[in-house]
C-alpha cells in the first residue's frame, strides 16, 4: 500500500485588498500620508452609498463648521423667502425699512424663529405665515438636534494622532542597513501596546506585489515618547540589493499600519500612512530627538526634531544597537547623583 501523496502547503497570495493587477509606473500612491486611500468604488446605487452621519464624523473640522454655517444661512434663507412668497403682510411689526428691507425682515425673523428666541418685534400674521412659522420650529428643533449630536460624536469618538516622520531613511544599520521612519503621538492621551506593520508594495513585470516587512521590534507595550520603527535589509528582505533608482522604477510605495489602545477610552485605535520613493531618504539618518535630561531626571523629546536627518556613515553606524538608532539616551545620561553626608 503506497504512502498517501503529501500534498504541498498552501501560500496565501501576498494581497492587501488592493489587488494585483493595478495601475502602472509612478501611478498614483495608493494611500495617502493622512492614511486616507485613493482607490474608490464605483458604480454603487447613489442613496445606498451616501452616509452623511459617517461622513459629518470623519471630515475635517473646518469643513464641518463650514457645512454648518452654509446649513444655518441656508435654512433661514428658504424661510425667509417662503414668508416673502406668502405675501407682504405675513409679518408685521417693525417697518421692513427699518429692518434693511423685506427680505432682511423676514430673515431675521427666521432666525429668531430657528433657535427659538423670540423676541416679538416680528410677528406671523395669517395662517400662511403661521403655517410657515410652525414648519420652521420643528425643522429648528430637529437641525439643533442632529447638530449638538454630531458635535458631540465627533468630541467623544477616539482616534489615533500619530504623527509620522516626514521622510523615511536607508541607511547603514549594524553592519549591514535598514529602513526607518519615526513616529510620535501628536495629543497629551496616552497609548499602550502598540503594534505596526510595514507593507512593502512595488510591481514587477506587470503585476504589483506585496510584501509585509520584518521589523527589528514589532511592537512596544508603552508609548510615551517616540518610536524609530526599522526593518533591516538582509538577504531575506524584498529590499536587498535594491536602490534608489529601483524604488522609482518599481513605483514602491511603503505603507504603514499602527494600532494601539487609547488608555482613556480603551478602546482600540489606529493610524496608518505612506512613502513613496521621493520621500526616502538614501544614506541618511535621523538626529538625535532627545532633550538633554533635566535635572530631575525627566526624559522629554523635541518632537519639531522628528523629520529632521543627516548624513549617515558606514563607520558611524557600525556598531549601533538597537537603543543608539534612536538616540535614547546617547550622550544625555545624568551625572552620579551626590549622597548626602
Amino acid at each position: 500500500m503506497s504512502a498517501p501523496e503529501i500534498q504541498p502547503p498552501f501560500e496565501e497570495p501576498k494581497d492587501l485588498g488592493f489587488g494585483s493587477v493595478i495601475g502602472g509606473v509612478n501611478e498614483k500612491r495608493l494611500l495617502n500620508r493622512d492614511g486616507t486611500f485613493t482607490s474608490r468604488r464605483e458604480g454603487l446605487p447613489l442613496l445606498r452609498s451616501l452616509s452623511f452621519y459617517h461622513y459629518f464624523l470623519t471630515i475635517s473640522w473646518p469643513k464641518f463648521f463650514g457645512f454648518v454655517v452654509l446649513g444655518y444661512i441656508g435654512a433661514n434663507t428658504l424661510f425667509a423667502s417662503l414668508y416673502l412668497v406668502a405675501g407682504p403682510d405675513s409679518l408685521s411689526g417693525n417697518m421692513p425699512v427699518s429692518a434693511g428691507g423685506a427680505f432682511w425682515r423676514a430673515f431675521f425673523f427666521s432666525v429668531e424663529t430657528l433657535a427659538t428666541i423670540g423676541y416679538g418685534n416680528i410677528t406671523p400674521n395669517g395662517m400662511p405665515a403661521h403655517l410657515i412659522m410652525t414648519a420652521e420650529s420643528l425643522v429648528g428643533l430637529l437641525m439643533f438636534a442632529l447638530g449638538t449630536g454630531i458635535l458631540f460624536s465627533r468630541f467623544a469618538r477616539p482616534t489615533a494622532a500619530l504623527m509620522f516622520s516626514e521622510d523615511a531613511v536607508v541607511a547603514p544599520y549594524r553592519g549591514k542597513t535598514a529602513f526607518m521612519f519615526r513616529v510620535t503621538n501628536s495629543r497629551s492621551n496616552q497609548l499602550v501596546e502598540l503594534e505596526a506593520k510595514v507593507l512593502f508594495s512595488r510591481i514587477e513585470g506587470s503585476v504589483r506585489k506585496y510584501d509585509e516587512l520584518k521589523l527589528e521590534r514589532s511592537r512596544v507595550t508603552f508609548f510615551p515618547l517616540s518610536w524609530t520603527v526599522v526593518h533591516p535589509i538582509d538577504e531575506k528582505s524584498p529590499m536587498y540589493g535594491m536602490t534608489a533608482e529601483d524604488f522609482k522604477s518599481k513605483d514602491a510605495e511603503i505603507m504603514m499600519l499602527l494600532t494601539g489602545t487609547d488608555e482613556t477610552f480603551s478602546t482600540v485605535v489606529h493610524g496608518r500612512s505612506s512613502y513613496k520613493p521621493d520621500e526616502i531618504r538614501f544614506g541618511r539618518k535621523f538626529v538625535n530627538i532627545y532633550n538633554p535630561i533635566h535635572e530631575d531626571g525627566t526624559v522629554s523629546i523635541d518632537v519639531r526634531r522628528l523629520s529632521e536627518t543627516e548624513e549617515a556613515s558606514d563607520e558611524e553606524w557600525a556598531h549601533t544597537s538597537t537603543w543608539h538608532h534612536t538616540g535614547h539616551f546617547a550622550g544625555f545620561s545624568p551625572g552620579a547623583r551626590k549622597t548626602r553626608g
